[in-house]
């Protein structure tokens, strides 16, 4: 097969008669020198500065595995922003890495299609042992035989220590040396192509982490104080020198598409990134990608964007995303939180109002938040109408990586709320038309938490445990100095051991039953949703409040029959108006499944869940339907 190569203009590059070509952008240096660390000794040459900032060497004395760093000004020496690998960590030399090395086969892979994704989001360093992307390869039959389509990486990006989320990477081009080397990750994306899974990464483009960043020193042109995020100093995409910063980040999703066959990308907190240029550099990505890779491979492009920008999500005449493919639909969970759990704190006080309502909305129409004002928010506006949009452009789920581990002790769902409440959602969620995620361990009810853990050196991690347990000081629970230190410590190595999924518990029976009811459910979804999906007419949903216990939704296709979900969502029996729901209706899944002789009755016990699917009445005579009931 062709080899793999993003072609980019900075790094180390392996040219076609051995020699390497060094490039970096610098404008803040008056000398850079290129160091490399041969067995025998170091030898470092001169770049040449060859104007606008940028310094480059061709040598025939580098070669594939040579080590390497960059001498700023005859002091400092740093690695490549632009690394490949980073054997020692983010403060070691950059290891140069020839792409055309990795052997991809043969096999034939140009992705699945949108509408029959069904997520699974895991973290490389917890989710086996051993923590490493060969030993993730291990558990992908686990996957397919549970209904997963795709699997969601969280960042791998070279971060600094053994153990992050991910989020606090330094060096972006580097898959992190703690989970294995490059060609494992290419390895762990070929596996997952022969199984007919498509691989997604997370990438962050709206800061870097807190250390082993040595942009500042070379290239502040990368950050503006004109403009601040919660990591500090804005990354610059619009100011005077902003072409070469764009033009990193741009290069670095070709180069996870390109070079690694990934299927697409999750880009982290979007409206973090402050951009006031047109095209903004989203739009500048977003179309490069679908003009690069995006012409003859389904690349996804995936968005968690805390704005609600609905315009982002914008499909052409025929259906087909005109940027981003989908987003991360922050207002499902955090409704369907609430009302599983009762939490009403932080954000969730937001849907406190009017929860069956916004629930609904959701499922019909993709935002809760489309333009209303937020509370938690200070009641500033949020979100655009999102109702001409189709049910896949909204990604929907129970539980993340944030909203389990951004909880002070890590606890999974179905450690706060009951198991008739949690199926009950579940049925939703895995059923609904927009493309569900799991977490990972979810599909049988893992009981590993899932902890905020990282490895900063000593300073900046006393900061970072401190700064955790004062997050938590504007809660009740936690308003007490005692109970904060309770919280565990993200830099302790046992915070993270605690994380990794224990496999060898997955084979008790509670939890084999909790894994064959998502196999259930997935497997529903195959067969019966999915093919429908493409045939859902955006905007012509309909919903309907069962009082204040239960919800309907009706979905209607392009073949006038529906797809029609209806809910009691409470700890009371709900009775239902109208006629019965089993009136030229066909049943696609009752939960619990033994209320069927309620829902015979015209009632719906406490936390139950009926899908049916209801052919044209109208074009052979019948009453027409109307989402009321069931």
């Amino acid at each position: 097969m062709k080899a793999r190569r993003q072609n980019m203009p900075f790094g180390a590059a392996v040219e076609r008669d051995g020699s390497v070509r060094f490039r970096l952008w610098a404008p803040a240096a008056r000398q850079v020198q290129l160091c490399l660390k041969h067995p025998e000794g170091e030898r470092c040459l001169e770049m040449i500065a060859t104007g606008a900032g940028w310094f480059e060497c061709r040598t025939a004395e580098a070669h594939a595995g040579t080590l390497y760093s960059y001498r700023i000004d005859s002091g400092l020496e740093v690695p490549d922003p632009a690394s490949r690998f980073q054997p020692h960590d983010v403060h070691g030399p950059s290891e140069v890495v020839d792409p055309a090395a990795f052997d991809w086969g043969t096999h034939p892979w140009n992705g699945r299609p949108w509408h029959e994704a069904v997520c699974y989001e895991l973290h490389i360093g917890t989710f086996t042992r051993e923590g490493t992307f060969s030993a993730a390869i291990e558990r992908l039959d686990h996957l397919v035989a549970l209904g997963i389509t795709a699997i969601q990486l969280m960042p791998v990006a070279d971060f600094p220590g053994q153990r992050n989320w991910g989020y606090d990477g330094a060096l972006l081009f580097a898959p992190d040396s703690s989970y294995g080397r490059p060609d494992d990750l290419k390895r762990l994306v070929l596996e997952a192509h022969r199984r007919g899974l498509m691989v997604f990464l997370d990438v962050v483009y709206n800061h870097f982490g807190p250390e082993g960043n040595y942009l500042h020193l070379y290239a502040p042109q990368f950050f503006t104080e004109r403009r601040h995020t919660p990591w500090g100093a804005a990354i610059d995409f619009d100011g005077p020198e902003s072409r070469e910063v764009r033009a990193f980040f741009i290069h670095n999703a070709l180069y996870w598409l390109n070079e690694y066959g990934f299927d697409g990308l999750r880009l982290d907190a979007v409206h973090a990134i402050l951009d006031d240029s047109h095209p903004d550099v989203l739009t500048e990505l977003a179309e490069t990608v679908r003009a690069g890779p995006g012409r003859d491979r389904r690349i996804h492009l995936i968005l968690e964007n805390d704005s609600n920008a609905a315009s982002d999500l914008a499909r052409d005449v025929g259906g087909t995303p005109r940027r981003y493919t989908a987003q991360w639909n922050d207002d499902f969970h955090h409704v369907a939180h609430l009302i599983a759990t009762g939490e009403r704190d932080g954000y969730y006080a937001d849907y406190a109002g009017r929860p069956l309502y916004d629930l609904a909305r959701c499922l019909a129409e993709g935002f809760a938040f489309q333009g209303e004002p937020s509370g938690f928010r200070h009641g500033e506006p949020r979100g655009e109408p999102s109702a001409d949009l189709p049910p896949d452009a909204f990604v929907n789920w129970l539980q993340t990586h944030d909203q389990v581990g951004n909880r002070a002790f890590g606890e999974r769902l179905h450690m706060l709320t009951s198991p008739e409440a949690l199926k009950a959602m579940l049925a939703i969620l895995l059923l609904a038309p927009s493309p569900p995620l799991l977490f990972m361990g979810e599909e049988w009810m893992a009981r590993t938490p899932f902890l905020f853990f990282c490895d900063f050196g000593e300073d900046l991690a006393r900061s970072v445990t401190e700064g955790r347990r004062q997050e938590f000081a504007k809660f009740t629970a936690f308003a007490d100095p005692a109970v904060r230190r309770s919280i565990p410590d993200p830099n302790d190595p046992e915070t993270f051991t605690r994380c990794k999924i224990d496999w060898n518990s997955a084979s008790e029976p509670r939890h084999q039953e909790w894994l064959a009811f998502h196999r259930k459910l997935l497997e529903l979804r195959r067969r019966e949703i999915v093919p429908r999906i493409g045939q859902i007419r955006a905007g012509a949903a309909e919903i309907a409040l069962l009082g204040d216990q239960g919800i309907s939704v009706c979905w209607r296709l392009n073949d006038g029959s529906r797809l029609i979900l209806g809910a009691n969502l409470s700890d009371t029996e709900l009775r239902l108006p109208g006629a019965s729901p089993h009136v030229r209706a066909t049943l696609l899944h009752l939960e619990p499944p033994e209320a069927g002789p309620d829902l015979e009755a015209n009632r719906l016990p406490p936390w139950s869940v009926v899908w049916h699917l209801k052919a044209d009445t109208n074009a052979s005579g019948g009453v027409e339907v109307r989402a009321v009931g069931v």
